[in-house]
């Protein structure tokens, strides 16, 4: 490295708010007097967004008095520390919650480094290993993993121990470069044992009280900084959670749990009005970026060790810009005071592009008051999907000639959406950011990491049988889920893939988590009875352990007369997810299954139209899912566990439910992408 190479990584350490490690001149033994105390570091060690060159360090030392002090932080190229590359003396402060974070700049590409936190007495945290990124122009193999979703509170984060078993059996050049966690890190949303002892089949676990928490139905939510420190503590502090962060670098985005479950830029939602919200948005940004350790940008400038957020008040917002934003100063400046949406490159074949789904995104159409007068009846988690395209597209449907209202029956409902902007997750500014980043990039593959889905789900209700339900579905056509996610923001997905297919941009992957579930098909902006045409892959991964649909639906809808397009009971606390069905082949495909348990007969049932976007369903899958990625093709595993209600007492982190590989080689822009399916074990025959 150059000395002018030694300044851009010093001014890059003060933009991220992170001191700087830098090799020194020879490599040596540790000289530190480091006597490992596990108990002093409570929360563990982590790394963060490795570039071919750096890594973000990170660890928690909390003190009992004063205000600031010092930590040593070593980098070696072995765990025995007999190869040390550099010596730090970093500091640790109060104001940060005492959270430690360093940019170890000057390291060698795709090269694995040790690296531990001294402090003054020699008390030393655990030691943690990382891994630099390829340099750009390498081509070898990239592989890395994608998580989402992990409950400590209802469950158990078995997926991280199996992991990190199957990781450390495998050869060198295919162990993963790190771990890609699309959202959900914390739950903000606590249930505390002595109030709730179960749910659903789950026991509820304590991880702590939230200080001045507000009390929302069964659950406890942050009302300020402390409660979300207090969260994140809770979630770092799981043994399997810690392991992972200690062995891998992880990639992070926030989704909406890291501020608040039903909440949009600075505003939230309970079980009432929406509540400005601007000083919560500060706070919860100001947490994530004190625990997760990332390249994220914050607005407060250069500095050491402090978020230095800034100051806002709790404003009503009454008017919004042409893009749903809020357009309220104080708004402005609390979703300003982090900006996390940033893409990394690994290697000549993986350029990662992270987009934030929350911090922009307009209030869905579907989930306001007045769509009360929309009801197409008792059908479970259905809404009519061209009532959802009226309401996403706002006055651009129809090339700008929305209707005056939408009819449910024979009653004409006012079309609120008809002057207003197309519904955005994105924001502009991010989305153009996006755009640029898929043209420039000359990597093989174009890896979007979407927190939210883009693949659609949609049931077929138009074909259930005369009388199973209360009273006819409203519409000649499909169902999806309403908005809320890319799926069912139809103008905006359709914009980012005309862009792509105009552009004729080759290799894009989707990643995706949110969704409780195992998904891989096809990215499209239209099913039938629209063209279908597809210009890249997509995929979801299971949740590391929170609850997903298949799940709930075992334990709600009891004498629903449409339960079996979602559960088949089978006796003894059996179910059987049909659920998967219903999403992939259609609800007479479910319905058969349900009343036969004949597979065959049920797929004989599928309805060729409702999803030839997916290639593989799974709503009640746990787990996470592993990318490979060559010049020639990409991988996605499927690695599915049980419902991990419990931890797993053996290295392993228990048994696996199924394992299934889907694979497609490259394709040029313009060009139909073919994903292969491999079943290697298990057998997820609902799903395929």
């Amino acid at each position: 490295m150059t000395k002018l190479d030694r300044r851009s990584f010093i001014a890059s350490a003060t933009a991220l708010g992170a001191a700087l490690a830098w090799p020194s001149a020879a490599i040596s033994k540790s000289r530190v007097k480091w006597v490992e105390r596990r108990d002093l570091y409570p929360d563990g060690v982590a790394s963060g967004d490795p570039d071919s060159s750096s890594v973000i360090l990170w660890t928690r030392r909390p003190f009992d008095s004063g205000d600031r002090h010092a930590l040593t932080v070593e980098v070696a190229l072995d765990p025995e520390f007999k190869r040390v590359v550099s010596t730090t003396r970093v500091p640790v402060l109060a104001e940060s919650d005492w959270t430690c974070r360093v940019l170890a700049g000057g390291l060698k590409p795709a090269t694995v480094y040790w690296y531990r936190f001294t402090d003054a007495t020699g008390a030393g945290s655990r030691v943690g290993r990382t891994i630099t990124a390829p340099a750009d122009e390498d081509p070898r193999l990239v592989s890395f993993a994608f998580v989402s979703c992990q409950s400590v509170n209802e469950g158990a984060q078995n997926a991280y121990r199996r992991m990190i078993w199957e990781d450390e059996r495998k050869p060198a050049a295919e162990r993963l470069g790190f771990v890609l966690h699309l959202g959900d890190f914390i739950y903000e949303v606590v249930e505390y044992p002595e109030e709730v002892a179960h749910r659903y089949g789950r026991t509820v676990y304590d991880i702590g009280k939230i200080p001045n928490s507000r009390k929302v139905y069964n659950f406890h939510v942050p009302t300020d900084l402390a409660g979300y420190r207090v969260v994140y503590q809770g979630h770092v502090r799981d043994p399997d959670i810690q392991d992972a962060r200690a062995h891998f670098p992880f990639i992070c985005m926030g989704d909406n749990h890291e501020f608040s479950w039903k909440g949009w830029q600075s505003t939230i939602q309970y079980d009432g009005e929406p509540e400005p919200a601007q000083e919560l948005r500060v706070a919860a940004n100001q947490a994530w970026w004190e625990y997760i350790p990332s390249r994220v940008r914050k607005a407060s400038g250069p500095g050491l060790q402090a978020f230095d957020g800034p100051t806002v008040k709790n404003t009503p917002i009454t008017k919004v810009n042409d893009d749903g934003f809020g357009d309220e100063p104080n708004n402005r400046t609390a979703i300003g005071s982090m900006t996390a949406y940033r893409a990394l490159r690994y290697g000549r074949n993986v350029e990662l592009i992270i987009t934030d789904m929350h911090a922009y995104m307009m209030q869905d159409p579907t989930s306001r008051p007045e769509v009360a007068a929309l009801d197409p009846g008792d059908f479970p988690n259905m809404f009519p999907q061209e009532w959802t395209e009226v309401l996403d597209a706002g006055r651009a449907y129809n090339g700008g000639k929305p209707p005056e209202v939408i009819m449910v029956g024979d009653k004409a409902v006012p079309n609120f959406r008809k002057g207003e902007a197309p519904m955005t997750l994105l924001g502009r500014q991010q989305k153009a950011w996006f755009k640029s980043k898929l043209a420039e990039s000359k990597a093989t593959w174009k890896v979007w990491a979407a927190t939210n889905p883009t693949l659609d789900w949609r049931f077929d209700p138009q074909n259930l049988p005369p009388g199973l339900a209360a009273k006819p579905w409203p519409v000649a056509g499909y169902a999806c889920t309403g908005g809320g996610d890319m799926s069912g923001s139809y103008h905006e997905r359709a914009e980012l893939y005309d862009f792509v297919r105009d552009r004729k941009i080759g290799g894009l992957v989707t990643v995706s988590g949110d969704r409780h579930s195992f998904w891989a098909g096809y990215s499209a902006k239209a099913l039938p009875p629209q063209s279908f045409d597809p210009v890249g892959i997509a995929f979801v991964t299971g949740s590391i352990s929170a609850p997903g649909m298949a799940e709930a639906m075992e334990y709600n809808l009891k004498k629903h007369p449409l339960r079996p397009l979602f559960t088949a009971d089978r006796g003894n606390g059996k179910f059987e997810a049909t659920c998967n069905l219903s999403l992939k082949r259609g609800v007479r495909s479910a319905l058969e299954y349900a009343k036969s348990g004949d597979i065959e007969a049920a797929r004989r049932l599928t309805n060729p139209d409702n999803a030839p976007h997916l290639e593989f369903i799974d709503m009640g899958g746990h787990g996470y899912s592993v990318v490979t990625a060559t010049p020639e093709t990409v991988q996605t595993e499927f690695v599915c566990i049980p419902r991990p209600v419990t931890r797993a007492t053996t290295p392993d982190g228990g048994p696996l439910r199924y394992r299934v590989r889907h694979t497609a080689s490259l394709w040029e822009g313009g060009e139909r992408p073919r994903l292969k399916q491999e079943v290697l074990e298990g057998d997820p025959k609902l799903s395929v």
